[in-house]
């Protein structure tokens, strides 16, 4: 009896540790998609207005002691330089909330190889977000970015006025399910460009006004 009750102490304990080994060894979570947006469509109150509000939701989940960026490229304007979005998230590795690593590298999610899909692409309360075939769909992401995660050179507004725009102008999006329709389909971060900048014409090609956050320290 005693020998069973020992086996069975050695056994809980032993349970328990590896427990919290797998908890502390777990990533953090560096990798999100906003669960709404400001609700102003792309307006995001510019670049700053986006961060702030990666950083508000994070604190809201848990994870505000990191500095949080929003993947948003920005185009050239006054004396403001362009901006990539590739160049304002860090250096990786991001995971998301449950700690599944979506890429390792800024080359690593700018890749084939990247592991960003409908199922790893949660929202910073761990939930799936709907995509193509679901209703409403909000598969179209926020990103004014090109394949590489560059600002685009191309004539034509792709970031709805540097994100300041409910109206007029178009932004490119991408699918963070990884299909439907557009030049790259399967792009997460530029599939095609969306058909305004009001909440109700991202909504009418399939978005909702979300965009990416990265943990960049």
């Amino acid at each position: 009896m005693r020998r069973t009750l020992a086996v069975g102490i050695t056994i809980g304990m032993a349970a328990a540790l590896t427990g919290h080994l797998a908890q502390a060894q777990a990533p953090q979570a560096g990798f999100f998609i906003t669960s709404a947006g400001p609700g102003k469509g792309a307006d995001l109150g510019g670049l700053a207005g986006a961060d702030a509000h990666c950083q508000k939701l994070a604190a809201a989940a848990g994870s505000g002691a990191r500095t949080w960026r929003a993947y948003l490229s920005a185009t050239a304007s006054g004396s403001q330089p362009a901006v990539n979005a590739l160049d304002r998230i860090g250096a990786g590795p991001w995971a998301n909330v449950k700690g599944v690593v979506v890429a390792t590298s800024v080359a690593d999610l700018h890749s084939d190889k990247n592991k960003l899909s409908k199922e790893h692409s949660l929202t910073e309360k761990g939930e799936t977000v709907s995509g193509r075939g679901d209703t409403p769909n909000r598969h179209d992401i926020l990103t004014g970015s090109t394949l590489d995660g560059t600002v685009s050179k191309e004539a034509g507004d792709s970031t709805c006025g540097n994100w300041t725009s409910s109206g007029e102008g178009a932004a490119l999006v991408g699918h963070h399910d990884r299909q439907g329709g557009g030049a790259n389909p399967t792009s997460w971060n530029s599939a095609h460009p969306s058909r305004g900048c009001s909440q109700e014409n991202l909504r009418g090609t399939g978005g909702d006004g979300l965009f990416y956050c990265f943990a960049a320290k």
